[in-house]
């Protein structure tokens, strides 16, 4: 097994140039429940918009800046000047495996099958530019309600979000075991090998290499490149 490291998730976004609701363009906000996010901007400029239990932040981004936020944090990527990211994923392949909730409408988390229709992969720029307004609707209430000091609404909507994906906890815990777990457990290996003064492993070394398995696609945030090691 040779995975990227740490067992991360790669990704080059483009951000989307919408306008939404409130006159601001970008992507759809939302959050993680077990993966933490890292923006690497690469050009241009923008921010991201955070909610957490501490309130709302506008992080400003321009090229050369690494933010990077914890599960639970819901962040809305903002487009001002052709803003482009690399973004680096903890525990690849479970954000695509459901670990990224929009922040939709109530009635919409409550209701499984229609979240789910609402959250599919889009196939073109209406279908996607729709389910980023459906996230913008959810989400300005719980921004407005932070800002006035009031975090309940946000909680009200992690409390939402894990009911909605718990059915799928079982299958992302095998997702990670042999992905993100797998490659901490190899590197514990070659530590026990080295201080027996075995190099068997480093004949294993060599480059790898990888191109997008899917370019251009409508991604959370922007137009997405996506990588699957």
């Amino acid at each position: 097994m040779f995975p990227l490291p740490g067992g991360i998730g790669l990704s080059h976004l483009c951000a989307y140039e919408w306008e939404a609701a409130d006159g601001v363009c970008g992507g759809s906000p939302h959050l993680h429940l077990a993966c933490t996010e890292a923006y690497v901007v690469t050009g241009g400029r923008g921010a991201v918009q955070t909610l957490d239990v501490g309130g709302y932040r506008e992080t400003e981004l321009e090229a050369g800046v690494v933010a990077w936020f914890a599960p639970g944090t819901v962040h809305r990527m903002v487009q001002r000047d052709g803003l482009r990211i690399t973004v680096l994923m903890q525990n690849s392949g479970l954000p695509e495996a459901g670990d990224a909730v929009f922040t939709f409408p109530p009635p919409l988390l409550a209701d499984p099958d229609a979240y789910a229709e609402a959250a599919a992969m889009p196939e073109d720029a209406v279908a996607a530019r729709r389910r980023r307004d459906l996230a913008i609707e959810g989400y300005l209430p719980i921004r407005d309600a932070l800002v006035a000091g009031d975090p309940g609404p946000l909680r009200d909507f992690h409390r939402a979000a894990v009911a909605l994906v718990a059915p799928k906890v079982g299958a992302w815990t095998s997702r990670w075991r042999t992905g993100a777990l797998a490659a901490a457990e190899l590197t514990g290996e070659q530590l026990k090998a080295l201080a027996n003064g075995d190099a068997s492993h480093l004949e294993r070394s060599g480059v790898r290499v990888m191109s997008p398995s899917k370019e251009d696609g409508y991604g959370m945030c922007g137009r997405r490149a996506e990588y699957h090691p």
